[in-house]
């Protein structure tokens, strides 16, 4: 998939080369790569911590992850603690341009800064939980798994992100027409990369919906001596 992608990115550049490559190398490439400098992408995965959030209830809870994207609740599930954070990407494009009026073409060496990220990561235990019991400290157990696992998948969606970059990019300055290579560049990023960078950075959902698997969810009713459920049934029933 990510082959298919990188070859519909080329293909203006590799349109633009080819008017520029015909033939041996021109004075005008020469001066593009050798005098232009390295192409350079800086990509850096930042974590911004978290912090635990006693004061909701299991309701609300269990609504704020139905409303949420990529989350499904079975009939009757109730959600005691929730790992809240959304994945965020930022780019910055530009570059050096050296013209040649005389072939009508232009070069750019992209300079291309991504950042990924998480806000700080909220991590919600149902104000039902008394801070120390078991039943807190089971839930709390629980939700590390997924904090963990955005920690962790973010290193890994960094190191993919960038070796599609290499590749792409392969340092070497792209070629088009005079007044056309920034803007083509830009949508590049905007149509190509901005989309795949965002699709790699939420492959860590599947990851989040395997820690909530119905065996899991069956074992925190009966942690703790059947604790969980004791707290929950007479809310349950005023409920009813």
């Amino acid at each position: 998939m990510m082959r298919l992608l990188v070859l519909a990115l080329l293909c203006w550049a590799a349109a633009a080369a080819s008017a520029v490559q015909a033939g041996p190398r021109t004075d005008f490439q020469a001066r593009c790569e050798d005098t232009m400098g390295d192409t350079l992408s800086v990509l850096t995965g930042t974590q911004n911590g978290f912090r635990i959030d006693n004061t909701v209830g299991f309701r609300s809870l269990t609504a704020m992850k139905g409303k949420a994207p990529n989350q499904k609740l079975n009939p009757g599930q109730v959600v005691l603690g929730l790992t809240r954070t959304e994945s965020r990407v930022s780019i910055n494009v530009g570059g050096r341009l050296l013209s040649d009026p005389a072939s009508g073409y232009e070069c750019i060496a992209p300079h291309i800064e991504i950042k990924l990220y998480y806000p700080p990561i909220v991590v919600y235990i149902s104000r039902e939980f008394r801070p120390g019991s078991c039943a807190y400290e089971e839930v709390l157990a629980h939700e590390m798994r997924h904090l963990n696992a955005y920690l962790d998948y973010l290193p890994k969606a960094e190191a993919r992100v960038r070796l599609a970059l290499e590749r792409r990019f392969e340092e070497k300055p792209l070629y088009a027409r005079i007044g056309q290579a920034q803007s083509l560049l830009q949508r590049e990023i905007d149509r190509g990369w901005m989309p795949y960078i965002k699709s790699e950075m939420a492959k860590v959902e599947a990851l989040q919906a395997a820690i909530d698997s119905p065996q899991e969810y069956a074992r925190l009713g009966k942690v703790c001596g059947g604790e969980v459920q004791s707290l929950l049934r007479p809310v349950q029933k005023r409920k009813q």
